[in-house]
């Protein structure tokens, strides 16, 4: 399958999900099919304490006690947890659940839950006021925001109602479980079906278990097109046993300690690489590059880091 992906937020400004105030007002177009009596705002009672009085999160107060982050949610924080409630739970396919709260699969399910959950106070005039597009979690990866007349709805799910004030942060409540991208950078850039070079190369360099246990890395990853462009026999002379660190020195150039998503991106004039070298950023109206690469594609989570798509190889 080939990527699709169309250039986007380099331009936007990055939105910051920090805290405006304490102002508890409910999202006043979106809400309420859990009523707002059993959720009632509690400034007494932690985020976990709320949800288990409210008698509709039972599977996501499992869920947290499997995970062992009820401790972690019941913090300080403050936080701000998308919680979905057990009719969204009962929406996932049948045993998904059960499979989940096995031990085995504990680094699965604490991924999906962290997932739920950002840092800092979010009230729901904060979102539509700021028309945030994007917030960060626990888990690393972002929550995707959109607001169509007076809906919210956080990576394809509804938000019911809003504004729980707890104790250590804030509720909104959710009709779906949010699944965060669990594929490895690797896993990501084969299913794509246009990094078989690239892929081949992190193999031949050594750098296959950084990809795929490694991170989180932003790589500026190079379509098999764009390691064509390179003079003929080049990637066959590089792929050479005895041209690995060559090679290995080559991939580090496209690779970021961290996730630098595109917004990030774009207010940097360069980003320090895993090799030692700098890559120069550059925004224009005819779009955004890296070194002397267009950046075709952002913003492609991964489970250990973020990619995106680049036109030419860089070399350091």
């Amino acid at each position: 399958m080939k990527l699709t992906f169309a250039l986007t937020g380099f331009a936007l400004a990055a939105a910051s999900f920090a805290s405006t105030g304490s102002d508890d007002a409910p999202c006043s177009q979106t809400c309420s099919s859990t009523p707002r009596a059993a959720l009632a705002s509690n400034a007494v009672d932690d985020i976990v304490t709320t949800a288990v009085k409210a008698g509709s999160f039972n599977t996501l107060a499992a869920a947290l006690k499997s995970a062992e982050l009820i401790g972690a949610l019941q913090g300080e924080g403050p936080f701000t947890v998308f919680a979905p409630t057990d009719a969204a739970f009962a929406k996932l396919p049948k045993g998904t659940v059960e499979s989940l709260l096995e031990e085995k699969n504990r680094g699965a399910l604490t991924g999906i839950l962290t997932y739920h959950v950002v840092a800092g106070d979010v009230r729901s005039k904060q979102i539509v006021k700021d028309e945030l597009t994007t917030a960060t979690t626990l888990n690393g990866q972002r929550l995707d925001i959109v607001i169509d007349e007076g809906t919210v709805t956080i990576d394809g799910a509804t938000v019911v109602t809003a504004d729980i004030v707890c104790s250590n942060g804030v509720i909104h409540v959710i009709d779906t479980v949010m699944l965060p991208q669990s594929k490895n950078l690797a896993e990501v850039a084969t299913a794509a079906g246009s990094f078989g070079t690239l892929l081949a190369a992190a193999k031949a360099a050594g750098l296959v278990d950084a990809l795929t246990k490694g991170g989180p890395f932003t790589v500026f990853a190079p379509t098999d097109e764009a390691f064509a462009k390179l003079p003929e026999g080049t990637v066959a002379t590089l792929l050479k046993p005895e041209n690995k660190a060559q090679l290995a020195a080559i991939l580090k150039h496209h690779i970021v300690s961290g996730r630098v998503y595109a917004d990030q991106a774009a207010k940097l004039d360069k980003a320090p690489t895993i090799g030692g070298t700098e890559l120069a950023i550059a925004i224009n109206k005819a779009g955004a590059k890296i070194g002397n690469a267009n950046i075709v594609a952002t913003d492609i989570e991964a489970s250990n880091g973020v990619i995106h798509v680049i036109d030419t190889v860089l070399l350091p």
